[in-house]
């Protein structure tokens, strides 16, 4: 019996041992816990040596473990900051592109136009000399307006320029008659007649079409791409729901618990809960893809008809040509405005300054060629700008539906697809076996990691899609050829231009082209309603009375 008894306590002894040589092999597994801990920043009294029972963890697994409640608090905001900087990572490399391509564009736009002005003014200069220093504010305050369309787009292309042509021809009429004397009425008549008397030829009608579908492409393809920047930028800022952060907590550091600190998160567990914490960014995607196919449709108008590189130009030769057709045609147009208007007093003996062949232009600029299109500051092409920004779009169609499955390719969130049976599932080192749910807010009610609230989509990302949805009907009303207004974004009428005006590369005869309602017209229509205004002045007190009744129903 003694001799049974001794060998009882040396096996209990023998199994004692066994289980203090396992505890401190186990504490061995913390210190490389403990360590990645405090690289972190983090205190390293938070941690324990060896584990610890684990019935304090919230969200991590339970049982024996290297983390503590600290640590559990801690890796939690850890996590969130982790997925919101690679979040971030992603959305500004993207927003980057359309920063950078759109700053391209603007230098190039603004200094083409800047050196179309001096273009013109030099060769100006040189071909008609003092004549047209006499005038010069005519043609500077042409390009002013045109950079103002640009930069504010309160400017009424079509009426700018019939102004310009309007006053020119009042300018000329006076040097190619300066024998007579010419009233402003007289001249106001001679202006009213520009279109019956066509004294520039075609070039009027011709540049006014060109101009205007070009800067309405232009000008709209840039604040397409600012647009594009400015969603992105809002929506890169990631704010982590409850639910969100438990599931990341789980995903990212709860495997450091279990001591398996090189065992990363497997693909589908990580897709699943990137889809859950990015569902309301997966809505967007629609929106977004309608918006890069306007954007690409627009890029081919300004690389064919509508490129405004090739009407700007050679702007300086087609008003020259112009001037030229009005000096051939002077006698005929002449005779044709004294027969409409009058004829004028001659000036008396002794005023006359110049006899008309003083004042006849002379010369001609030398003949435009394509190939010698000036290399602007941006240093190229608009063509060449334009198909970089083009593939820049095509890589960035459906960004937001792959945006999940784009974290989870970087090596610090996932292991890859490859390594599917030692990878961390949430629980331990083994295979995921879950399906992927799909993109999008409505697709998560079975998201078998993150639950997420399918009822209340994120109000930010409805005004981005509202914000896309615009912007893409702006688009297409450039593509046809249409003025667009930015500054009221509420538009009712955005919806409009969306139409086939331009199937096929077919764009509308220059006869049947007609732009949108633009700010120009807008007196017009306050003179109208002011007229209508004081044909029925019991109106506005019948729509005040009218008005205090209902509000009194209301109440």
């Amino acid at each position: 019996m003694a001799r049974l008894g001794l060998l009882t306590l040396l096996c209990t002894l023998a199994a004692l041992s066994a289980a203090l040589l396992a505890a401190e092999q186990n504490s061995k597994s913390c210190s490389e816990v403990l360590r990645l801990y405090v690289s972190k920043g983090f205190n390293k009294n938070d941690a324990p040596d060896y584990e610890i029972n684990g019935d304090h963890l919230k969200i991590c697994p339970q049982g024996y473990t290297c983390c503590s409640e600290e640590m559990e608090e801690k890796y939690s905001l850890q996590s969130k900051d982790d997925f919101k900087s690679v979040v971030n990572e992603q959305c500004n490399n993207l927003q980057d592109i359309f920063d950078s391509r759109y700053k391209k564009f603007d230098e190039f736009f603004k200094e083409l136009l800047e050196n179309a002005e001096k273009s013109l003014n030099d060769m100006f200069v040189k071909t008609y000399g003092r004549l047209y220093m006499q005038n010069s504010e005519l043609f500077k305050d042409l390009f002013e307006e045109l950079k103002r369309y640009y930069a504010v787009g309160n400017v009424n292309l079509e009426e700018m320029l019939n102004d310009f042509w309007a006053h020119l021809l009042e300018r000329m009429f006076r040097l190619v008659n300066s024998q007579y004397q010419f009233t402003d009425e007289y001249l106001e008549c001679v202006s009213k007649h520009t279109e019956q008397l066509k004294p520039f030829g075609d070039v009027p009608r011709k540049l006014k079409l060109q101009v205007t579908r070009a800067f309405v492409a232009a000008r709209t393809f840039a604040q397409g791409l600012a647009a594009a920047r400015d969603v992105v930028s809002k929506v890169s800022v990631v704010n982590p729901t409850a639910e969100c952060t438990h599931a990341l907590l789980k995903m990212i550091y709860c495997s450091h618990c279990r001591g398996l600190v090189t065992v990363k998160p497997c693909y589908n567990y990580c897709s699943n809960i990137m889809r859950g914490c990015l569902a309301n960014q997966g809505d967007l995607d629609l929106e977004w893809n309608n918006f890069i196919d306007a954007m690409l449709l627009v890029a081919e108008r300004l690389e064919g008809p509508f490129n405004i590189e090739s009407v700007m130009d050679p702007i300086d030769v087609k008003i020259s040509d112009a001037i030229m057709n009005m000096q051939e045609n002077s006698v005929q147009v002449s005779q044709k405005v004294f027969q409409g208007c009058g004829a004028p007093n001659p000036l008396p003996a002794g005023r006359i300054s110049r006899s008309i062949s003083e004042t006849a232009f002379s010369a001609r600029f030398r003949p435009y060629h394509p190939e010698e299109r000036p290399t602007t500051a941006a240093g190229t092409s608009l063509d060449r700008l334009v198909t970089d920004v083009k593939e820049k779009l095509k890589q960035a169609k459906k960004f937001w539906s792959s945006l999940p499955s784009n974290v989870c390719n970087d090596e610090r969130m996932a292991a890859g697809n490859g390594n599917e049976d030692d990878c961390w599932n949430g629980n331990g080192k083994s295979r995921y076996l879950f399906a992927v749910t799909g993109n999008g807010l409505a697709n998560q009610g079975n998201n078998p990691e993150v639950q997420v609230d399918t009822s209340k989509p994120d109000v930010l990302i409805l005004r981005q899609i509202m914000a896309l949805r615009v912007m893409t009907n702006k688009m297409k009303n450039a593509y046809n050829g249409n003025d667009v207004d930015f500054i009221d974004l509420s538009d009712e009428n955005s919806g409009e231009g969306s139409g086939s005006g331009c199937e096929d590369q077919r764009c509308p005869s220059e006869a049947e082209y007609n732009g949108t309602n633009h700010s120009g017209n807008e007196k017009k229509a306050a003179d109208s309603a002011g007229a209508r205004l004081e044909a029925q002045p019991y109106l506005l007190p019948v729509l005040c009375i009218l008005f205090l009744v209902m509000q009194r129903e209301w109440r």
